[in-house]
């Protein structure tokens, strides 16, 4: 029987036979939760890599693209959308820069303000790796109808809100 399970089973089927006391179904969904997402990372990486980025770097141009013209955000507002710290954006957008994917420049209201800007080669670079990034996407849910993708889509959505991320 043992040999029909995943990992994580395998691992519910010991707990079971030595703590059956213990209701172990959430261990299921969370440790096949935590198994894809290492999957799913070392799936996404590629892409980006071929690029030269780095996930992250990615992260950071994508937000400037998605923002819209002029491609530019603080480094607050880049931190927001991003969810990382200050002072990530601030090494991120150091190598960006660096590679002339970005620049900063002055708010023209408050000079003390900067602005990160993607630059032509960044937007091109970008759009080329999202283009990239979405087909990656698709290949990985491929065993899923559109109905099924739906339904895992509202209920991620529903758990992230339930846990106010």
């Amino acid at each position: 029987m043992s040999e029909d399970l995943d990992h994580v089973g395998r691992i519910q089927q010991q707990w079971a036979r030595e703590r059956p006391d213990l209701d172990t179904s959430p261990m299921g969904i969370i440790g096949r939760l935590h198994r894809l997402a290492d999957a799913l990372h070392a799936e996404l990486r590629p892409v980006f890599e071929a690029a030269g980025l780095s996930d992250g770097d990615f992260d950071v141009l994508a937000a400037l693209r998605r923002s819209g013209e002029p491609f530019a955000l603080t480094p607050g507002q880049l931190a927001e959308t991003t969810m990382i710290t200050s002072g990530t954006v601030t090494k991120r957008v150091d190598r960006l820069g660096a590679a002339g994917l970005v620049t900063r420049e002055r708010v023209e209201h408050d000079g003390r303000v900067r602005r990160i800007a993607l630059t032509d080669a960044g937007r091109v670079l970008v759009d080329q790796v999202l283009e990239r990034h979405v087909a990656n996407e698709e290949r990985l849910l491929h065993g899923f109808s559109d109905i099924e993708r739906a339904r895992l889509a509202r209920l991620l959505t529903q758990w992230t809100a339930s846990l106010g991320i």
